[in-house]
């Protein structure tokens, strides 16, 4: 296998690992597991399956603070997309473009998007407004300090 393809299957496996902790799972679990039974003739619905397998060990190992076992998932994955890519070069090499470029789409989408944010202010009674922001610039309180 060509340097290439070795590459791309390892950009495909490293997306497919950080897809794995996001909100956004699910539509790319659906895209690979398809991406696969294409090429392998498999059931689509075993690759769901063995996706989400991978996902719960990736998950665990997340909350674990293991990042060994994030790797390993990683490698298991970069040898079946190698695998997919040996198998017909031109077809799934195509695809698997076209895939990584939805999830990184996907990717900038929930990154614009940002995350649901919570705050709770207990303990106290406050008078004055309590303000929530990502970034603040030169903050002025209106009296000089």
């Amino acid at each position: 296998m060509d340097a290439e393809l070795t590459a791309l299957a390892a950009a495909g496996a490293t997306a497919l690992v950080q897809q794995m902790v996001t909100e956004g799972w699910t539509q790319a679990r659906d895209r690979v597991a398809r991406f696969f039974s294409r090429g392998s003739g498999g059931d689509e619905a075993v690759l769901v399956g063995e996706l989400e397998e991978a996902r719960a060990e990736v998950v665990a190992a997340r909350d674990a603070g293991d990042s060994e076992i994030a790797a390993d998932v990683q490698t298991e994955w970069r040898s079946r997309l190698r695998r997919r890519l040996a198998a017909d070069p031109a077809a799934a090499s195509a695809e698997l473009r076209s895939l990584l470029a939805e999830l990184a789409s996907a990717a900038e989408a929930q990154a614009l998007r940002g995350s649901d944010t919570y705050n709770t202010i207990s303990g106290g009674i406050y008078g004055a407004p309590v303000i929530q922001a990502g970034s603040i610039g030169q903050l002025s309180t209106g009296d000089g300090r």
